[in-house]
């Protein structure tokens, strides 16, 4: 009896193991400027760029149409039906053309067990997007912070 009892309890154990298995940032975040050659951007014009495009390490954002800025990082656990990562914004106040302002935007992501790296950027695609101040990404899965980074766009 006491033998089943233990059996049954390392098997639950195990089960629960396996269930909270959770998704993990592996290695470090690359973060900043994401590099591009390109330089008369006009509104409403984005550059497409590989998945693996250099990231220049900056103290600063420049506040001007095309300039690209977030994380690149590794990601282990991932499966597919898992819970998505939601990537939250936070904005010094984007004011859009209706004259709504978006303090925060905030992105549901499918968890792709293939990829190699994900990515959480912003680029400045339209003038209204250009806001100077602390730009603050953040990468959840459900209520847990996997990444985090701030940025001062000027």
């Amino acid at each position: 009896m006491y033998r089943n009892r233990l059996s049954a309890l390392a098997a639950l154990m195990m089960i629960s193991g396996l269930a909270g298995a959770q998704v993990q940032v592996q290695g470090p975040i690359e973060y900043d400027l994401f590099d591009t050659s390109y330089k008369d951007f006009q509104p409403g014009e984005r550059v497409l760029t590989r998945s693996n495009q250099t990231i220049q390490k900056t103290d600063v954002v420049p506040a001007k149409l095309g300039s690209k800025f977030g994380m690149r990082y590794e990601l282990t656990g991932k499966v597919a039906d898992d819970t998505p990562l939601t990537l939250l914004y936070l904005t010094p106040g984007v004011q859009t053309p209706d004259g709504a302002r978006h303090d925060k935007f905030v992105v549901t992501q499918k968890l792709v067990p293939g990829a190699p790296q994900d990515v959480m950027a912003y680029e400045f695609t339209e003038p209204h997007e250009v806001v100077k101040g602390e730009w603050d990404f953040m990468v959840f899965q459900g209520d847990r912070l996997l990444a985090r980074q701030r940025f001062t766009v000027q």
